[in-house]
């Protein structure tokens, strides 16, 4: 009879391979639209139709009700004559970010190297524009208070936007390996 336990592991020699470990982990791919990207798809996607469906209503309102003759003709109680420049460039600038979107939706789903310029480029402009508009629409109307439930939504929205996916595109390893073409 021996003195070896026969349920006990064999002693390993030194410089034998251990069993069942593979000697190198191989790294997780990062090239490709996943991960966190597949969020950022989602709102490349949902952006141009999100503005679709804010502004055309809003706009078609201010137009088909007569707010826009009050506020651009001149005599009226809310005559400015900045107000007809300051909606048509509106409209001028959402209509340019709405193709942005789709623009920036075609680099995305190309993987093309284009793609993070371009996508931090539009979320810091939307973010100014926004900030911009209120200032200018405070200045057209001061006595009235700019800042309501749906501009400060919009306001939180572009800044949320700006601090969480600008720093990613900017580090992200998985942006670097997936945009190269």
């Amino acid at each position: 009879m021996t003195d070896e336990n026969p349920y006990a592991p064999p002693a390993a020699r030194v410089g034998d391979p251990v069993p069942n470990v593979p000697e190198k982990i191989p790294r997780k791919n990062l090239e490709g639209l996943g991960g966190w990207l597949i969020l950022v798809g989602l709102g490349i996607v949902i952006s141009p139709l999100r503005m679709i469906s804010v502004l055309v209503p809003l706009y078609h309102e201010m137009f088909s009700t007569g707010s826009f003759e009050t506020l651009t003709t001149p005599g009226t109680e809310a005559y400015h004559p900045l107000w007809a420049p300051v909606v048509y460039g509106e409209i001028t600038l959402n209509v340019a970010i709405g193709l942005a979107w789709v623009f920036i939706a075609i680099l995305f789903f190309s993987r093309k190297k284009a793609f993070p310029k371009w996508y931090i480029g539009t979320v810091i402009f939307s973010l100014v524009f926004v900030i911009s508009d209120v200032l200018v629409v405070k200045y057209l109307l001061p006595n009235e208070s700019v800042l309501d439930p749906d501009t400060i939504k919009e306001f939180t929205r572009s800044l949320a936007t700006c601090l969480i996916w600008v720093p990613y595109m900017l580090v992200s390893k998985r942006v670097k390996a997936t945009f190269i073409r």
